[in-house]
């Protein structure tokens, strides 16, 4: 495979274009002069600062979708990275720059893939869209929870999602996403009386009665997980208290946590015992609640399989079914009833300096969506 081939050109042609959530720099333009000579219908969907794409060749179910985004995240101090970040560069079988591997080389992969399956399969059976926002890495307000929102109001339903997110860890495959947790977060203040430390008769310290409750939050088995997913877990991220001066009870401490839940567990479920136990140690709180999701899981089904046989099909190998790290897009696709799957490339690099992937796993990619696409949407008859 060549390290000159269409998906790494393609790669490095999205990888110029700077990005930066919620900017999309003409991603989807050049996505779109490509998907409309293959025949796609084009709905270009602006929320806000957000630009989306929502692209569809056909109109019968069931229908195949590939989800991603074109915004990446900051670069950091440019100076720290080798070569320029939006200036793609190939070094020893790498190509390097901000999105490489996230995710800019799996929108690639996905186009390559999609122009090879047209040309051999061109009266394909049900349809194929892509659906691709500006907004994953940012607030995730105006991106793929909008689009949905918006097919949900036209009874418009996805029966197979392949999210393009670097599901691999060591080699292309190794391992794909199929669910991941919710994520609960919540700012925890803790009210007190402020007042000089040599007087504790005329304060309530408010650091003092919130310990134990972090102990006990902290300490706590929320669940055991499941077949799919580990036991729900509470970390603190964040704590802010005191004014600095050593003779002085702050009167308020503010506490930045989050779950990450399984299945076994919903979210008003955390929050009620969360309640409970603060009420047992604390005079006087409140808590801003944040659910970026509820988990999801696709524990079986044609699309799993079509990947698996796919996966061990292009590259040999087998494949693990995972729930781990952090959320995706996939938590706004999977309740309308779709199949979600997360494959993509090595997540190794990806938010960091010098984030690069081998060039020629983004070939290895695209013939895994294509052997996917040929699994799944055969020749109709």
């Amino acid at each position: 495979m060549s390290i000159q081939s269409p998906t790494v050109e393609l790669t490095k042609e999205l990888i110029s274009r700077q990005s930066v959530t919620p900017e999309d720099a003409g991603c989807q333009e050049l996505m779109i002069s490509k998907l409309e000579a293959l025949g796609f219908t084009i709905e270009r969907l602006v929320f806000e600062d957000t630009t989306n794409l929502w692209a569809r060749r056909g109109t019968q179910a069931p229908l195949f979708c590939f989800a991603g985004h074109t915004d990446v995240v900051p670069t950091g101090p440019a100076e720290q990275w080798t070569f320029p970040p939006f200036e793609p560069t190939l070094s020893q079988g790498y190509l390097y720059g901000r999105g490489a591997a996230d995710m800019k080389g799996s929108i690639a992969a996905f186009m390559t893939a999609l122009e090879r399956f047209i040309d051999h399969h061109p009266d394909h059976s049900g349809s194929i869209a892509l659906l691709i926002t500006s907004d994953e890495e940012g607030p995730f307000i105006n991106g793929t929870t909008r689009v949905i929102d918006h097919l949900e109001a036209r009874n418009e339903k996805i029966d197979w999602c392949i999210v393009g997110e670097p599901s691999s860890t060591n080699l292309v495959g190794d391992i794909i996403k199929n669910g991941r947790r919710g994520s609960l977060s919540g700012k925890l203040k803790v009210t007190g009386i402020q007042g000089h430390v040599a007087y504790p008769h005329l304060v309530r310290n408010p650091i003092h009665e919130v310990a134990p409750a972090l102990a006990t939050l902290a300490s706590t088995e929320w669940d055991k997980g499941n077949e799919f997913f580990p036991p729900t877990s509470f970390q603190i991220s964040n704590i802010h208290s005191g004014t600095g001066a050593t003779n002085v009870v702050p009167g308020d401490i503010v506490v930045d946590f989050n779950f990450r839940f399984s299945t076994e567990v919903t979210a008003d479920q955390l929050k009620e015992r969360v309640t409970k136990i603060l009420d047992q140690h604390t005079t006087e709180w409140n808590i801003d609640w944040i659910l970026s999701g509820n988990p999801f899981i696709t524990a079986e089904g044609s699309l799993v399989n079509a990947v698996q046989a796919s996966i061990l099909d292009i590259t040999g190998r087998e494949t693990e079914l995972s729930t781990s790290g952090g959320t995706s897009d996939g938590r706004f696709i999977a309740p309308t009833g779709a199949q979600v799957v997360e494959l993509g490339p090595v997540n190794a690099t990806i938010h960091k300096v010098n984030e690069c992937v081998k060039a020629s796993d983004l070939d290895l990619l695209s013939d895994i969506y294509e052997n996917v696409l040929a699994r799944l949407l055969p020749k109709t008859v």
